[in-house]
């Protein structure tokens, strides 16, 4: 069985963000938010309010970078003067695009381009990616707008109180990070990052794992938890959280967790019947290959859930 200490090291090592690249993506979108917010509450075609952080950067759950582990930031732009009924997804994105090449006119330091999810700003020198998520806030309401989806949906969220969840459940138990950092390296080495299971559901099933068993005294074990929970439960448990106050809305979607800053909300959606069991066979066979491993305390076969890349200890 693997260690709490030789799993930290493959986490601190392998798949955790380095210090000094954290420091220099952060001076980058440090430096956007900086200029966005300077200048952005003068314009009139689109009123931004408040741009913050988001996503698995600001949770500090993101991977470093790899082929196979793309490296991306969400950043919120809370808008304001706009209306949920009659606004898109497209039309708040495309706002967004012409502030930012207003504001950047010669593209001397970064690329802009419009992907599938949002604006986007492509910083050259490292290749980072920030994704701009347009939320019409809501008044009275600090934090809480109303995200639009590229499929035309719209739904309720709060990006401070996403950040705040994951905090929360770190500070009840420092190895959680270490845990969604070894979720997702599964996830992308055997499902694939763009796949149905997305890192927030991940880091959704280990905060219910944790929520319902207390802090890990073993990562591995936790890990093992984790694969068995889907191979049990199939995905077919609705999941909610502590946050959830109040009523839930039902839902008839083949999986269905709960988003714990808003009631009406399923997470999980999108995924598809075909998906819920393509993602269940993955877990079962996650579960047998690491029990074999632990039985065999043989890093080649942890190597099979997390790729060549994976160690427990300096490779001399």
């Amino acid at each position: 069985m693997l260690t709490n200490s030789q799993l930290r090291f493959f986490d601190a090592e392998v798949l955790r963000l380095p210090q000094d690249k954290r420091t220099e993506y952060h001076q980058q979108v440090d430096r956007l938010i900086k200029t966005l917010s300077a200048t952005v509450k003068d314009k009139t075609k689109i009123k931004i309010t408040r741009v913050v952080k988001a996503g698995s950067f600001a949770k500090f759950t993101i991977l470093r970078k790899t082929s196979e582990d793309p490296v991306d930031v969400d950043v919120v732009f809370y808008i304001c003067g706009r209306s949920v009924d009659s606004d898109t997804f497209e039309s708040l994105s495309s706002d967004i695009y012409d502030l930012l090449v207003e504001l950047y006119p010669n593209k001397a330091v970064e690329d802009f381009e419009i992907q599938k999810k949002a604006a986007t700003v492509v910083f050259k020198g490292t290749g980072l990616a920030v994704d701009i998520v347009p939320v019409i806030e809501i008044e009275g309401q600090p934090g809480y707008g109303y995200q639009f989806g590229t499929d035309g949906s719209k739904s309720l969220t709060c990006a401070p109180c996403q950040i705040e969840f994951v905090r929360t459940r770190k500070n009840a138990d420092s190895d959680y990070r270490t845990l969604v950092r070894l979720g997702k390296k599964w996830r992308n080495y055997k499902i694939g990052a763009d796949g149905p299971l997305k890192s927030f559901h991940i880091e959704l099933v280990l905060a219910h794992l944790q929520d319902r068993d207390g802090p890990s005294d073993s990562v591995e074990q936790r890990l093992r938890d984790f694969f068995l929970y889907i191979a049990q439960s199939e995905l077919k448990e609705r999941i909610r959280f502590p946050e959830n106050n109040g009523a839930v809305k039902q839902f008839d979607d083949p999986v269905v967790i709960i988003d714990p800053v808003n009631n009406d909300n399923n997470t999980t959606a999108r995924i598809t019947e075909a998906e819920r069991q393509s993602i269940v066979s993955s877990a079962v066979e996650a579960w047998e290959t690491a029990n074999f491993a632990s039985t065999e305390d043989d890093d080649d076969v942890w190597k099979e859930l997390f790729g060549p890349r994976f160690k427990t200890k300096d490779q001399q």
